[in-house]
């Protein structure tokens, strides 16, 4: 108990920057859900179970709309798909953590993925605990904040004019931290030009699985060319050796 206890406090710190910002993300988005029929409960649950605030955003419009599953299905994977590479990059630190591992991947998101890659446990820590608790006071933040969104909305009647722009908003940000972060742009001007033709050619209502299509092909393509240019390479520099 004493180590569990000590692993808690050493994570703690490094999850408050987490807290502040999903508290007002989960805020905003208890408030939406609230405003689309859907209390407390409903709400808290689908943070605990999906726990993924973009596809979670996404859901909103999925509840309320007449369900497509395919249109459903492709855009939570291509909203998602970052956690299969954020997983592969952790197989290293996940070794034998037993029977928290099934907890340690749910519960990986964009946040606890830069404070677990990037973080060591304290000496005389347990590892293992200690990534676990920044997992799931993460979570637990997401949680509370989106029920506490979704109650706050049932008690207080204002407008939420506008407050939809929060996932945009998310989106917008994510990006920008992708951009800063990686040297490689030409992925992201893959996804911007691709989206923005799409959206020229097919309109509004009707672009998001063309570009979707689109994005996917010129990737391929793109690494296509990529790993033959590097095989190339290699083949010339074992020539000249």
């Amino acid at each position: 108990m004493k180590e569990k206890i000590e692993s808690l406090k050493a994570a703690f710190p490094h999850t408050i920057p987490v807290f502040t910002g999903f508290t007002f993300l989960g805020i905003a988005y208890g408030i939406l859900m609230n405003s689309k029929g859907y209390g407390v409960g409903w709400t808290a649950l689908m943070s605990f179970i999906v726990f993924t605030g973009a596809s979670q955003y996404l859901a909103i419009t999925f509840l309320t709309t007449a369900f497509n599953p395919l249109y459903a299905l492709l855009m939570t994977i291509m909203v998602s798909a970052r956690h299969l590479f954020y997983g592969i990059s952790l197989l290293d630190k996940f070794k034998g953590t037993g029977a928290l591992k099934p907890y340690l991947i749910f519960g990986l998101c964009d946040e606890t993925f830069s404070i677990v890659h990037s973080s060591e446990p304290p000496e005389g820590v347990d590892r293992n605990w200690f990534m676990f608790f920044i997992t799931a006071l993460n979570h637990f933040y997401w949680v509370a904040g989106s029920a506490l969104g979704a109650f706050l909305g049932s008690m207080v009647s204002f407008s939420i004019e506008g407050l939809d722009f929060v996932l945009t908003a998310l989106f917008v940000v994510t990006f920008v931290e992708q951009w800063k972060s990686q040297e490689n742009h030409m992925p992201a001007v893959i996804g911007v030009t691709c989206s923005a033709l799409s959206l020229l050619a097919f309109g509004k209502d009707g672009f998001i699985i063309p570009a979707m299509i689109s994005i996917l092909v010129s990737l391929t393509l793109a690494r296509g060319k990529k790993d033959k240019a590097a095989s190339e390479s290699g083949v010339l520099e074992e020539g000249i050796e």
